[in-house]
């Protein structure tokens, strides 16, 4: 993340919900596993850009059994000039409970940040928890806790749905909002760096295909947008994105980016 928690994500839930993904295990009878490959033309995390002008690679692994999932994701950003070179930069591990009952699905968990440490970027972590409805475009309801680095809450409200066009592909639709509460002044803004930051934060679009083939693959491509939700977003984001800055109190990068890319999957 720049900041940040500098770029960490979520590994896997909600699929085009948070940004990044974070895969939480069913409660199935049988041990499952999944990998992904997913590259993408710029990296953003609850709103921020955390690379530009490059390729972003990221690899996911996840084990699960009986609603227990254990998700290690990474990122490598193939140019990474704000830390001087192609490098991996983040792992982030997930491990979390899903239990179904009735039309709701209830998910905690807990997430560790390992991050390429710079003055503004910090390991830290996290813990979560999400209320799922399986009804029409899929409402869930996540909060995530930073219980280290950068104390505070970001609250996050998706929905999705997918229509199936033939032969199992899917078109897959998704929005979300996020909001930030911070506990302390860790969360630097630009007009205002000694202040908590507290405020409605990023909205995400995205519209993709999942296209399944042979047993065990499927490939994922997709386009976002992500966007500020109020004035005070849109500052922070633009100092904390990784083309963002301030001069004289007028701070210049971008709070909205489209971005695109492709996820190649294998589960079983």
């Amino acid at each position: 993340m720049k900041l940040k928690m500098k770029r960490c994500m979520i590994i896997a839930a909600a699929a085009f919900l948070t940004g990044q993904t974070i895969a939480y295990a069913e409660e199935a009878e049988k041990p499952t596993a999944s990998v992904d490959l997913g590259a993408f033309s710029q990296y953003i995390w609850r709103g921020e850009a955390l690379s530009k002008n490059s390729l972003v690679i990221q690899p996911s692994v996840t084990l699960g059994y009986k609603g227990v999932s254990l998700n290690v994701w990474g990122n490598l950003d193939t140019d990474s000039k704000p830390w001087n070179g192609a490098k991996y930069n983040e792992t982030d591990i997930t491990l979390s409970y899903t239990k179904t009952i009735g039309i709701t699905k209830l998910t905690g968990g807990y997430i560790y940040y390992a991050l390429d440490e710079t003055p503004t970027a910090k390991d830290t972590q996290e813990i979560f928890g999400s209320v799922g409805l399986n009804v029409l475009l899929s409402p869930t309801l996540t909060v995530y806790r930073d219980i280290s680095a950068f104390p505070g809450w970001y609250i996050n409200l998706g929905v999705s749905h997918s229509f199936e066009i033939v032969d199992k592909i899917t078109f897959d639709l998704a929005g979300s909002a996020g909001y930030y509460y911070s506990d302390s002044n860790s969360l630097v803004e630009a007009k205002n760096p000694n202040s908590k930051y507290r405020a409605l934060h990023n909205g995400l679009l995205s519209a993709g295909f999942t296209i399944p083939f042979g047993e065990y693959f499927s490939v994922k491509p997709m386009i976002a947008y992500s966007f500020a939700l109020s004035s005070k977003a849109d500052d922070f984001i633009k100092l904390n994105s990784v083309d963002g800055s301030i001069n004289n109190g007028v701070v210049s990068g971008d709070s909205s980016y489209f971005y695109g890319g492709v996820t190649l999957s294998m589960a079983f």
